[in-house]
C-alpha cells in the first residue's frame, strides 16, 4: 500500500472529519465542514502520520513543517484513531536495554543537571503560566472532590486534601520539596498553622513566592529557598513532607537514593506524601509512538516515569513504609483539560509574553503537551499516584491502634474524609 493510500484510509475512520493538504497542493478530505486541518510542508512528515508517528508529527507542527487548525480536544481525537498501537504497549525490553537506560538514567541526573532542566521549564516566563493555571498557580493534578468544582475549586480541594491525608498540626515542621509557586506551602502554614520550608530550583519561582511570603506576613513562619532537595540538612528532621509533581524529575535509577533522602528529612513515625505521575507499562520510562521523545525535547528534559510497583519497591528500600496509596488518573485528565481549555482561551496574550519565533515554538509546544497528556491520562496510558508513607517505626509496638505519642498515622483513613462526609449528610437532610 502506498503512502497516499494508507493516510487516506487513516483519515476515512477517524472519529472526527479531518482535511489534509499535501505538499504537493492534493487535498484530502472537505475542508468545509472539517474539525481538524493539517497542512504538511514535506513528504517526510506525510510518512509519519501514514506510520501514526503522533508525538514526532508533534515535532513537526513545533518546527514549523505542518500547520494545524481546529480545537485541541478534536485533534486528541484524531490522534487516537491515527495510532497503530497504545503508546504504553508493553513490549519486551532486554538485559542489555534496561541496563543503557539505568546509565543513561543515572548520567542525566546531577546536580547541575537538574538545576538546568527545572530552569528549562519552570523559568519559561511566569507571565505565560498564570494565563491558564489557577490563582494559586497550582501546576499539578486537581483533586474534583465533587464533578462540578471549576479547576480553581478543585486545586483548593487537592491542597486540603494533602494537607489532610498529612495530618497537619499547628506548630508541626513541614517542608514541601519542589514548592513550585508556593500553593501548597503558603496553604499549609496559613490553614493548618505549620511552620514551613519550600525548596525549588527555578529561580523565578524562588522570588514569586519569596513576595508573596512578605505580603502575607508569613516571614517567621514560612521559608522558600534556592536549594536542591538533596542539599536540606537533616540534623533537625521535619514532622511532615510533602514532595507533589518533583519525583519524576528525580531518575529511575536514583529512585531509591531519592526515597532515602526523604527518609533521612523526616522524624521517625513523621508522614510523607508523594504525588506524581506514573507509567501504566511496568518496564517503560516514557511513552512510544514519539510521544516521550517530543516531551523530552520541548517540556521537560529529563523526565523519566514509572510504574506504581517500582515506585513502591523504591520506597520500601528507602526505609519508608508505605501507608495508603490512591489513584487520581482521571482527575489529572480533567485538570489538564482545564489547562488547555484555559490556554487556548488566551493565546492572543499568550504571544504577546512568548514573542519571536522561538516564542512561537514553545507556545505551539505547550498546546500539544497540554491537550496530549489530557488524552493520555483519558486514555489510561499514564497515571497519577498519592502515597502516603511513614518513616520507619520500631516494629513490634502493640500500641499503634492506640494514638501513641510520636506515631502520625491513624492506621485509619476517615479522617481524611470524616469532613467531607458530614458536609454531603448535611447537604443530602
Amino acid at each position: 500500500m502506498s503512502t497516499l493510500s494508507a493516510v487516506e484510509k487513516k483519515i476515512e475512520a477517524l472519529p472526527v472529519k479531518v482535511y489534509v493538504e499535501l505538499p504537493n497542493g492534493r487535498r484530502l478530505g472537505s475542508a468545509s465542514d472539517a474539525e481538524v486541518k493539517l497542512k504538511f510542508k514535506d513528504n517526510s512528515t506525510v510518512a509519519l502520520l501514514a506510520a501514526g508517528q503522533v508525538g514526532v508529527i508533534g515535532e513537526a507542527y513545533v518546527d514549523g513543517k505542518v500547520e494545524i487548525e481546529g480545537s485541541m480536544r478534536a485533534l486528541m481525537q484524531a490522534a487516537v484513531g491515527i495510532l497503530p498501537e497504545s503508546p504504553a504497549e508493553q513490549k519486551n525490553t532486554s538485559g542489555l536495554l534496561r541496563w543503557v537506560q539505568r546509565l543513561r538514567s543515572l548520567w542525566r541526573h546531577t546536580l547541575e543537571r537538574d538545576a538546568r532542566q527545572i530552569e528549562f521549564h519552570y523559568d519559561l516566563s511566569d507571565d505565560f503560566y498564570a494565563l491558564w493555571l489557577d490563582p494559586h498557580r497550582v501546576y499539578s493534578c486537581a483533586y474534583y472532590r465533587t464533578p462540578d468544582m471549576s479547576l480553581a475549586q478543585a486545586q483548593e480541594a487537592k491542597l486540603d486534601h494533602i494537607c489532610r491525608k498529612l495530618r497537619l498540626q499547628p506548630g508541626e515542621r513541614f517542608i514541601d520539596i519542589g514548592a513550585g509557586w508556593g500553593g501548597l506551602l503558603l496553604w499549609a502554614a496559613e490553614h493548618y498553622g505549620v511552620e514551613a520550608l519550600g525548596v525549588t530550583l527555578s529561580r523565578n519561582q524562588h522570588a514569586y513566592v519569596n513576595q508573596l511570603i512578605q505580603e502575607k506576613g508569613l516571614e517567621g513562619r514560612v521559608r522558600m529557598e534556592l536549594l536542591d532537595y538533596r542539599k536540606v540538612p537533616t540534623e533537625q528532621p521535619f514532622d511532615k513532607l510533602a514532595s507533589v509533581g518533583m519525583f519524576e524529575h528525580v531518575g529511575r535509577a536514583h529512585l531509591t537514593s531519592y526515597f532515602s533522602r526523604l527518609s533521612q528529612m523526616v522524624r521517625p513515625g513523621g508522614l510523607i506524601m508523594n504525588h506524581g505521575i506514573t507509567s501504566q507499562a511496568v518496564d517503560h520510562q516514557q511513552l512510544g509512538v514519539g510521544m516521550g521523545d517530543f516531551i523530552e525535547r520541548f517540556i521537560f528534559p529529563g523526565g523519566e516515569l514509572t510504574h506504581i510497583s517500582h515506585v513502591l519497591r523504591h520506597l520500601s528500600q528507602g526505609h519508608l513504609e508505605a501507608l495508603d496509596v490512591e489513584n487520581l488518573r482521571p482527575h489529572y485528565a480533567r485538570t489538564l483539560w482545564a489547562w488547555s481549555d484555559g490556554l487556548e482561551q488566551q493565546l492572543d496574550a499568550a504571544r504577546q509574553i512568548l514573542t519571536g519565533a522561538q516564542g512561537e515554538r514553545s507556545l505551539r509546544a505547550y498546546r500539544l503537551y497540554l491537550a496530549g497528556c489530557a488524552m493520555g491520562f483519558e486514555q489510561g496510558w499514564i497515571s497519577l499516584h498519592q502515597v502516603l508513607a511513614q518513616h520507619d517505626v520500631v516494629k513490634g509496638n502493640s500500641h499503634e491502634l492506640d494514638y501513641p505519642e510520636g506515631q502520625a498515622y491513624p492506621w485509619r483513613r476517615d479522617y481524611m474524609y470524616v469532613d467531607e462526609v458530614d458536609e454531603q449528610l448535611r447537604a443530602a437532610s
